[in-house]
């Protein structure tokens, strides 16, 4: 959300005339776009913000803009006195006081909204960054702002507010725009994706969603994240299984295999209910990859308790899982109601034994590939290799000297690893 969140920062900017720097010290502005997930994102803006404070001192015109969830919805007066070197306070996915205050002279005669519409923050226009501009192959298309759910570990609720859902017309805009501009591949974003349209009775759900989408002249793959496992339904199971565009991957966090630390976090299902759930998806959509959320130490989890996450993730066998160590974020039902009693070295302890057996999964699913034929979209060339990935987001790498940017092409399978497997284009190019 947040490199979709800057990319459009980035070009609104530049239709205000301004052009990006590699030099801090030549920026007359700067944008931090910042994410509180976890404490040490938001240590490390605070970090990043102090660092700022001697080239304001030096250059008093220069705009420093924090965006993100450090603001969230807190009011710019409260905290202008924590962070007096910031001249803008933007909330996530809203561009629209930073543009007012780089046209003051303008915004005095205009509404503030009717700013942010001028500059197309939102209406589906999007024009990419110059640099970027036909380079990228795949891109992120939020749909879903903000969540209503709040599980009693997160933030995202406090800062990025009620779950809202963008109007279809301006994603398909969006869409048709960045496949105009050379993108093959968009990935809908949503905190909660599955629940886009709940909150509006007159827009399509997902499913429906997904179906105006694979008309879109140009755009080759669509993928989606995060699911929920309350709200991936059977319907929209079948829906990535009969479209050939949707590929066949799916994100649906599974955070932990216990039932009682499962109605802690306030998720709204059972490890039994999960698992039922992936083996709905394996048997609906052939050779789908799935990933996985974990958080270890969450308060009061035993090792029993942790014991039984393992178990879960050791019989599921899913493609990829996101680890995380909780850390206690401020306001949330976790931390005002529970006691944070796992020591940070157990927290490490579980970590560990989660990264060693995916690490151990994961190479006995990609050892699956060796030798098998499969389509690559290639999206850039790192060294000498292209990089691309393939229908169930499995990186691949190539050697060529072709320009193989956007393209998508058999590649045999050489060699896999727990991480990438690389290949050899099997067709004369």
């Amino acid at each position: 959300m947040n490199v979709a969140d800057s990319q459009r920062v980035a070009s609104a900017l530049e239709r205000l005339g301004y052009q990006e720097t590699r030099q801090v010290d030549e920026a007359d502005v700067i944008v931090l776009n910042t994410c509180v997930v976890r404490q040490s994102a938001e240590d490390k803006a605070y970090g990043r913000l102090q660092s700022l404070k001697p080239l304001k001192e030096a250059k008093p015109s220069l705009v420093i803009n924090l965006m993100g969830c450090m603001v969230g919805t807190r009011t710019p007066e409260s905290l202008k006195k924590r962070l007096p070197m910031v001249d803008v306070f933007s909330p996530p996915s809203d561009p629209s006081p930073l543009i007012a205050y780089l046209t003051q002279q303008e915004s005095q005669q205009m509404e503030l909204s009717e700013t942010a519409r001028r500059f197309a923050w939102m209406d589906g226009e999007l024009m990419l960054p110059e640099k970027t501009r036909g380079k990228i192959v795949s891109a992120f298309i939020p749909i879903v702002y903000g969540c209503s759910h709040a599980c009693a570990y997160c933030i995202i609720p406090y800062r990025r507010g009620g779950e809202q859902s963008r109007p279809p017309q301006d994603i398909l805009a969006e869409a048709r725009t960045l496949a105009a501009q050379g993108v093959k591949e968009i990935t809908l974003l949503g905190q909660i994706v599955d629940r886009y349209g709940k909150d509006k009775p007159d827009f399509p759900k997902l499913t429906g969603l997904l179906e105006m989408l694979h008309e879109v002249e140009g755009i080759e793959r669509i993928r989606f994240l995060t699911s929920h496992p309350n709200w991936l339904t059977d319907e929209l199971i079948e829906t990535v299984a009969r479209l050939p565009k949707v590929m066949p991957h799916i994100e649906v966090p599974a955070q932990s295999g216990d039932d009682e630390i499962l109605a802690s976090m306030r998720r709204g299902y059972t490890d039994q209910q999960y698992r039922a759930l992936i083996r709905r998806i394996r048997e609906r959509i052939p050779g789908v990859s799935i990933a996985t959320d974990i958080i270890v130490g969450f308060p009061g989890e035993t090792d029993s308790q942790f014991e039984n996450t393992y178990r879960q993730l050791a019989d599921l066998k899913l493609d990829v899982a996101h680890l995380a160590r909780y850390s206690p974020r401020i306001g949330t039902l976790s931390e005002r109601k529970m006691v944070d009693d796992v020591p940070d070295k157990e927290k490490w302890r579980r970590f560990r034994m989660l990264e060693v057996l995916q690490e151990s999964i994961a190479t006995e699913i990609h050892a699956k590939y060796l030798g098998a034929t499969v389509d690559v979209l290639f999206e850039d060339k790192t060294k000498q290799r292209w990089r691309g990935r393939t229908p169930t987001n499995k990186l691949v790498f190539v050697e060529s000297e072709l320009d193989l940017r956007g393209k998508i092409l058999p590649v045999k399978i050489n060699w896999t690893g727990p991480w990438s497997m690389i290949g050899e284009i099997s067709q004369v190019l």
